[in-house]
């Protein structure tokens, strides 16, 4: 089956695994297999007054709707292309008295949509709404307690002269909501703004070590002229050559977890067991729980203590930094080093969380020295374990690269960024903000690295000139959240 701009792709039933997709043609790392659009998208509750409503951008200055007060865009240009789907949104939050939550504004964007096309097939979807997975079945009685208030805040919002739909129905989409949610980002990656619905891409099977990624792109409303804007989409991108006839997969989960705990997660949220080759023969897990080796090698006894050591370290953590206090995240970072760095391998999942978490916290705290230290041996560990092509591990690279230019150590910086850059050419695309951002760092770092190889100490003289002048560039207040995970999961 195949449909408008999705040629290259066709739905098939999956052995054990119920619909997934195959590919009709050849595709090499860093094609896009497939863009898009959502069904329906809405900003996250804590954010609707700092994100636009269209392009999911994060912006200084918002127009908010002068209506229902509720809905903010970056102009006139996002705001026009929101009104079919806000139109009956503004007049219901007006009738409510304030907006639901975003679960409820999701829902009733599906449900308008539908009242206005049908529930079969939209143009360019490979599935309807109606046919995707809900897993009511499966929901624990949490979730459907949970499912109950969604169900009753929604009668209460959805509006008497729209289209009534049956209870049954009503649950079908909060559940398929609740398992194929996508996450979308801000223009820059960082972070996580809103959930969108996305029905090609939900047909794409999970493996714990891809040959796709998805990538949500923004769009761009900036050109002159409206027959360059481009909308807001998802990207399904190849992460290596993929022949005809193969399953698009993509991972639902991070890499960064043995297969037991990424089983576990997966069994949780999304209701099925992983039989991905790196699951059933436990791939990399060794690399993952290393430990040292050699003459003092540690006893079972003293490795366990330090995991637990660490486990407490991390929830120590956690509290800081949800408190702000960053002096105590390193002094905490520091303590769990010094015990973890005699027992723990290189490649070791809680030596990686507590290096990642000091450089970046070190970065925001402006002492670059020591931040680059720690990235350079994260980034190290992470090379070992993550895909050569994996998004997550190319932002990675992108920030140590980063912190190590703030260090003035420009030869290392540089080589980090262009190694990011290839990376990000593959899971991004050219066209991505953050790669066109790299593409900037990568050529001033080439010009400093030359100069520095001329004359070290004019190099040295200049910099730290241009560094007196110019406001010093901060890193972004380390965040809470991890790095915005493939699909959306209501807490």
């Amino acid at each position: 089956m195949t449909k408008g701009g999705m040629e290259s792709v066709e739905v098939f039933t999956s052995e054990g695994k119920g619909r997934g997709l195959k590919a009709q043609k050849e595709f090499l790392p860093g094609d896009v297999i497939f863009a898009e659009p959502a069904y329906a998208a809405v900003v996250f509750d804590s954010l609707t007054h700092v994100v636009c409503h269209t392009c999911f951008k994060r912006q200084e200055r918002l127009h908010r709707c002068g209506q229902c007060k509720f809905a903010y865009y970056c102009d006139r240009t996002c705001q026009r292309a929101a009104w079919l789907n806000h139109k009956n949104e503004c007049s219901a939050i007006k009738r409510h008295g304030k907006a639901p939550t975003e679960n409820i504004r999701l829902a009733a964007r599906i449900m308008w949509k539908m009242e206005r096309e049908g529930s079969g097939l939209s143009e360019g979807c490979l599935v309807s709404i109606d046919d995707l997975q809900n897993h009511v079945e499966n929901f624990g009685e949490e979730e459907k307690k949970d499912l109950r208030v969604d169900v009753e805040s929604f009668l209460e919002f959805w509006p008497p002269q729209s289209q009534q739909f049956g209870m049954q129905y009503i649950s079908h989409i909060f559940g398929v909501i609740n398992c194929n949610a996508f996450t979308l980002s801000d223009q820059r990656g960082l972070q996580a703004v809103g959930v969108g619905i996305f029905p090609n891409l939900c047909q794409a099977n999970h493996d714990c070590w891809p040959n796709c990624t998805v990538i949500f792109n923004n769009g761009n409303h900036e050109a002159v002229r409206s027959m360059f804007h481009t909308q807001m989409r998802i990207e399904l991108r190849a992460l290596s050559k993929i022949s005809p006839g193969d399953e698009l997969t993509v991972s639902y989960v991070d890499f960064l977890n043995v297969s037991e705990e990424r089983r576990r997660q997966l069994k949780k949220q999304y209701y099925f067991d992983c039989t991905c080759e790196h699951c059933k023969k436990q791939i990399k897990d060794d690399l993952m729980l290393a430990v040292k080796e050699g003459d003092n090698k540690p006893s079972a006894e003293t490795v366990k203590e330090v995991i637990q050591f660490s486990k407490d370290t991390l929830e120590k953590i956690n509290k800081a930094r949800l408190e702000g206090v960053y002096h105590e995240v390193v002094k905490l970072c520091r303590d769990c080093l010094k015990k973890q760095e005699p027992v723990l391998g290189d490649t070791n999942l809680y030596l990686l969380r507590i290096l990642s978490i000091a450089s970046e916290v070190l970065s925001y705290l402006q002492m670059f020295e020591e931040a680059a230290d720690y990235a350079k041996r994260m980034v190290d560990g992470y090379m070992k374990i993550y895909h050569p092509n994996n998004a997550q591990l190319g932002m990675a690279v992108m920030r140590a690269g980063v912190t190590h230019w703030h260090a003035g150590l420009i030869e290392a910086g540089h080589g980090m960024i262009c190694k990011a850059y290839a990376i990000l050419l593959i899971t991004h695309g050219p066209s991505h903000p953050i790669t066109k951002d790299l593409e900037v760092m990568r050529v001033q770092t080439e010009m400093e690295l030359r100069m520095f190889k001329q004359n070290e100490f004019m190099y040295y003289k200049m910099r730290e000139a241009a560094l007196k002048n110019q406001k010093i560039q901060v890193m972004p207040e380390p965040s809470n959240e991890t790095a915005p995970s493939l699909f959306h999961k209501k807490e």
